[in-house]
C-alpha cells in the first residue's frame, strides 16, 4: 500500500485563498504553526504570547496570501512567511506589557527591529521548518507501515543501532531489516519532498 502523499506546490498555497478551504489550512497549520510558535519563544515571548503570535500570523496569511500569489516578485513562500512571523513576533515584543517579558529587555527588541530577514538570521526559521517536515512525514508513513517495519526504520537510522542488533532484538533477520529500512525510507523521502515543495515554492 502506497502512502498517499500531501497536497504539494501551488496547489495547496493557491487553496489558502479561500478561507473556508477547512481541509487546506487544517494541512498548512500543521506544519507551520509549531514553527512560528518555537521561533516565537525563541524571540523571547511567554507560551500564551507566543500562542497569540501564531493566530496573528495565519490571520495575516489569509488577508495576505492572494495579494502575495499575484505578486510578479513574490519570491519563496516560507520566506514570506518568516517576514510576516518575525514582524508579528517583534510587534510583540514592542508592546510595553511585554517587553518586561522578554529575553534582554528593551535592549533585545532595539536588535531585533535593526535586525535584516538575512540568510543567517533566518536560517534558524528554515530548520524549524524542515525539523517539523520530517516529524509531520514521520507520523505519516509510521501509520501505514506495521511496527516491526517502522521499528527496523528508526532504531538503525535514527538511533544508528546495528542492523544485526535490531534484527535480534525484533526477532527478524538481518536482510528483512534491509528491505523494511529501504522501503521507509522511500515513502519517507515521498512525504517529505512533497512537504517541502510546499515550503519552498514560489509559484
Amino acid at each position: 500500500m502506497t502512502a498517499s502523499p500531501p497536497e504539494t506546490r501551488a496547489s495547496l498555497i493557491l487553496r489558502l485563498q479561500d478561507a473556508a478551504d477547512i481541509t487546506a489550512w487544517d494541512e498548512f497549520a500543521e506544519i507551520y504553526a509549531p514553527v512560528v510558535y518555537r521561533s516565537a519563544r525563541r524571540l523571547g515571548l511567554q507560551a500564551a504570547d507566543a500562542d497569540d503570535v501564531v493566530q496573528e500570523v495565519l490571520s495575516a496569511v489569509a488577508r495576505s496570501v492572494t495579494e502575495w500569489v499575484g505578486r510578479d516578485d513574490r519570491g519563496v513562500f516560507r520566506a514570506w512567511l518568516y517576514r510576516i512571523a518575525r514582524n508579528t513576533a517583534i510587534d510583540f515584543l514592542t508592546r510595553r506589557k511585554h517587553q518586561p517579558w522578554a529575553d534582554g529587555g528593551a535592549e533585545a527588541v532595539r536588535h531585533l527591529q535593526a535586525l535584516e530577514a538575512t540568510e543567517e538570521v533566518s536560517s534558524q526559521f528554515g530548520m524549524e521548518v524542515r525539523r517539523e517536515i520530517f516529524e509531520r512525514a514521520s507520523e505519516m508513513i509510521r501509520s501505514k507501515v506495521s511496527d516491526t517495519t517502522w521499528q527496523a526504520f528508526h532504531r538503525t537510522t535514527v538511533l544508528g543501532q546495528s542492523i544485526e542488533a535490531v534484527a535480534a532484538q525484533l526477532d527478524v533477520s538481518p536482510a528483512s531489516i534491509y528491505i523494511a529500512r529501504s522501503r521507509v525510507m522511500k515513502r519517507l523521502q515521498i512525504a517529505v519532498k512533497s512537504f517541502e515543495e510546499i515550503s519552498n515554492d514560489g509559484l
